[in-house]
Formats: structure tokens, sequence, C-alpha cells
């Protein structure tokens, strides 16, 4: 199926690249993009139609809702939103990209598929064009650096804050039994051993945990051994020299180490014992009913807080930053939650782009930096002196949040007056978050090119992410451990590590 979804990609992309040279040999600029000298010509008063397509975020909001009705008129726009449900995304936008039949504007991951997508040229080259709009050029540069593809840009990021990971944990359970937040691994172990074995909720049964996992917890950037390998000092997924040469985290010692100590604490019990086939989910009802002590969290404090003293009024939380014995160090994140595009077979012209382009930059007017993240005044919020008082918080979810999570915004980072009142734990958390920027652990391979992570690249994450749950389970001993690490690095693992090193050494040229 990835051959044939392959083959028919191709043949999109060579129509795709016909039609664009075709279409915009002697194009002249619309006068669109902010700076742009050229008049705009009359036709350009006109409400230009856009189509997006976006993931779902709960319910679908109905056409022309006041939101969407808000958009579209300040951004003088005819908007058509197609929402797909995150679970068949991925997949349905495959399917777009193989038949050629693309919106506009679509919101796209930075993975293989859509990294090879943009080196053949299937969506538009904005890097060159953005110093002529105003708040897209006024965006940190790494937020752009993180998507760029051989050094170019072919979308903007739907920002998101790069270094999201912060320790949760219960602070009355800890000042009563006189614990710290963790530093060390060993500090880890003793307060996983104390929360476990101290009956903090003081109920008699040995049911509290001081950490859960999930069956993700060794994937993606949220990986919990990532988190608690990089505070140690260990990489960001990748390490490499100063000759170029690339190691992968769970070759380093800071990263078996941390395992080890998962291990430790599997085989005494004092993490849950289902973490391998568990949900995310499951274990979110699990911290709301008040049994466990501790979470890296990429969330908040306080949308803890709320759910959980529903179960325990008396229950108190707090926020720390992830830190080792060394001080903060928290592996980055690439600062978005998707990348929104805009693909040539139905933005044929340089003009039609300039549009597209100056929709995102009045995204990111203050009028529309408010109205995205908090919704109508009078309807979504009221204002009481320097600040936003939320009025419906349910009404907040169905109507603005499918465009706050979709669309760009960078939230009070960025042109918003007013900031919603918040409580003393979720400005505590928001202020962490925004301090990590200094303490972030970038990854260095992630915008480097491997032809052989492109093609076997998911299979040889899986061969090692089973074998850590393995290693931690008892089911294989160290030796085990290096052996599944000999066959990844056969299967390929020391081809990518040579094919990073090509590139990275390329890009220091």
């Amino acid at each position: 199926m990835k051959k044939q979804l392959a083959l028919m990609m191709g043949g999109a992309l060579l129509a795709t690249t016909v039609l664009s040279a075709c279409s915009s040999g002697g194009e002249q600029g619309s006068g669109a993009g902010t700076g742009d000298s050229a008049n705009p010509a009359a036709e350009d008063t006109k409400p230009f139609d856009l189509s997006i397509v976006v993931h779902q975020v709960g319910e679908i909001p109905p056409k022309g809702n006041p939101m969407e009705a808000a958009i579209a008129k300040y951004t003088n726009t005819n908007l058509s939103f197609q929402f797909i449900p995150t679970a068949a995304y991925d997949e349905k936008i495959n399917v777009m990209m193989a038949s050629g039949e693309l919106p506009k504007l679509m919101k796209v991951s930075y993975v293989p598929n859509i990294i090879n997508a943009m080196k053949s040229d299937l969506f538009w080259e904005i890097g060159p064009y953005l110093k002529d709009y105003k708040n897209l050029s006024a965006q940190p540069q790494p937020y752009y650096d993180n998507i760029k593809v051989d050094g170019k840009l072919y979308g903007i990021p739907v920002f998101r804050d790069m270094g999201r990971a912060v320790v949760h944990y219960r602070k009355d359970w800890f000042d009563a039994a006189g614990l710290k937040v963790p530093k060390t691994l060993d500090d880890w172990y003793n307060v996983m051993k104390a929360v476990a074995e101290g009956d903090p909720d003081k109920n008699g049964k040995r049911d509290t945990y001081g950490f859960l996992l999930d069956k993700n917890y060794n994937q993606g950037t949220a990986s919990t051994l990532t988190r608690l390998s990089v505070a140690q000092g260990g990489p960001n997924k990748w390490k490499v020299d100063d000759q170029g040469n690339f190691t992968p985290e769970f070759m380093t010692d800071e990263f078996v180490a941390t395992m080890k100590l998962f291990k430790r604490l599997y085989d005494e019990k004092l993490i849950n014992q289902d973490f391998a086939v568990v949900d995310a989910t499951t274990n979110d009802k699990t911290y709301e009913s008040g049994r466990v002590a501790l979470r890296i969290s990429g969330g908040n404090a306080q949308s803890m807080l709320t759910n959980l003293i529903k179960v325990v009024p008396t229950a108190a939380m707090d926020a720390a930053p992830l830190e080792g014995a060394a001080g903060i160090r928290v592996p980055g994140e690439s600062g978005n939650a998707g990348i929104l595009a805009i693909p040539k077979s139905s933005v044929k012209t340089e003009a039609e782009m300039k549009k597209v382009l100056t929709f995102l930059d009045k995204l990111l007017d203050k009028e529309m930096v408010n109205l995205i993240n908090k919704g109508i005044e009078g309807k979504h919020y009221k204002v009481e002196g320097d600040y936003t008082i939320p009025l419906d918080k349910d009404a907040d979810a169905k109507e603005v949040k499918p465009y706050r999570d979709t669309l760009i915004q960078r939230g009070e980072n960025y042109n918003m007056d007013k900031p919603m009142k918040e409580t003393e734990l979720f400005l505590k958390n928001k202020k962490i978050v925004s301090e990590n920027d200094k303490y972030v652990v970038n990854n260095p391979a992630l915008t480097l090119i491997s032809d052989m992570y492109n093609e076997r690249g998911k299979e040889l994450e899986q061969m090692i992410t089973d074998a850590e749950t393995k290693f931690i389970m008892g089911k294989i001993d160290e030796a085990g451990w290096k052996a599944e690490v000999e066959k990844w690095r056969k299967a390929g693992g020391d081809k990518m590590m040579e094919e990073y090193k090509a590139a990275y050494l390329k890009t220091k040229k």
C-alpha cells in the first residue's frame, strides 16, 4: 500500500510541477503582503476564497458560526474549513496528496512523507517572502528553523512552546512526608518508594504511586525516558560530537541509567505493572482519583488540580522545573503543533500564494490574537480592569478552541492585551514553561534528512522501544539489551547514523 501511495503521490507531484510551471510565468505580485509596494488591483478588494483543512478539535463548529464569521470579515476571506478527526487525519492527508485534490491551506506534520512532498515541490517555499509580512517575520527564528527542509521553509508553524516539560506534584503529600522534588535518579527512586509504601492518602492500603507510565512512555517528544535522561545530562534523541558523529540517546550512559531506574521501580512494584498496555486516558483517571504524586507534563498543573479537587477537596498541587544535579535541562520540542502549508496544485500563482500569507499574517494582528485565544467579548469573556474573565467555559471549548488549537497564534507571547485572569498555580506553571526556553536541549537531527529514516525509521524505532519495555519488565537482561541494540545497528541504525553525519557536515560548509 505504501508503494502504491508513493506512486500515486509521484504522479500528483509531477502534475503539480507542470501546473505550477505553466501558471506562474509572467504573474505579477498582488500587493497582498504587508510591505508589498505594488498597488492592489480592484479585484483584490473582493473576499478571497480560502479552503482550509485542519484536524478536528472537539465538536465540528457549524459553518458560518460567529467565530468563523469574525475571522472571515477581518481577513476579507470566504472561509471554508474542513475538520478531519485526528485518528484519521494523516491517512486522509496522504490520500488527498496522492489524488492532487488539495485545499489552499492545509495542516501537515513534519514527517517523512510530508518532508518528501516538500522536497518534491508540492508546497510553496515561503521563506523568501516572510520579510514582507510584519507579524510572521517578527516570530522567533528557531520556530521556523525547526520545520525547514534542506534549509528551505515550506509552511508556517502552529506555534507551541519548545520547553513544555514541567514537574507537577502533590504538595500536600510532599509537605506531610518532608519530601523534595527529585533531581537525581536516586532522588526519583526514593520519592517513588516513599509514596508507594508510605500511605500518603491515609486509607490503610498500598494503592498510591509516585509516578505512572502509559504505553507511549518512551515515544515522541513527550517520552518519559527522554525527559528524565536529558535532565541527567543526556542528549535529546541524538548526540553529535565535534566530528559530526551521531549517537542515539539509547546508546548513552544517561539513558541506560534512566532505563535501569524504571526496571528497578517495576521490579519493586513502585510503578504501575500494566504500563506497557495502559492508555494515557486511563492513567488520567488514576491521577484525578488522588492516587499519584508526580507527573512530568506538557499540560498545566492548575488543570490537574481542578479535576483532582472534585475527588479530593483538600488536595494541593505545585509545579517545578525539570531539574537534574547540574541544573535545569529540558528536551526541546519542535515548537509547533503542525505546519500550515500552501499546496501548489490549488494555489497556482505567486499572487494567490501571497494572499494566503496575508491571511496568516493577519491572524497575528492584535484583533485576531485576542479573538482566536479568547473568543468574542460579551459571549466568551468580559474585561475587568487589566484582565479578561472567561464567561462560559463550555462555549469556549465548543466555539473557540477549534480555532485556537488549529490556527497560528502565540497566546500572550505576542500581540495580546488584557490576558486571562488566572490562578497563581497556572501563572507559575506558565512562567516555568517560558523560562525553560533558556534550558532547552535541542535534537541535532531534527531537520536532517536520512533516507534510511524515511524508509525504515518507524520500524527501527519500534525495535528499540520494544526492547526498552522488555528490559524494564525483565524479559531481557543487559546482555539481551545490548543484543537488541546490535540488531538495530545492523538493520539500518548504522546507516542512519552515517547519513545524519553526512547531512550535518553539509550544513556546516
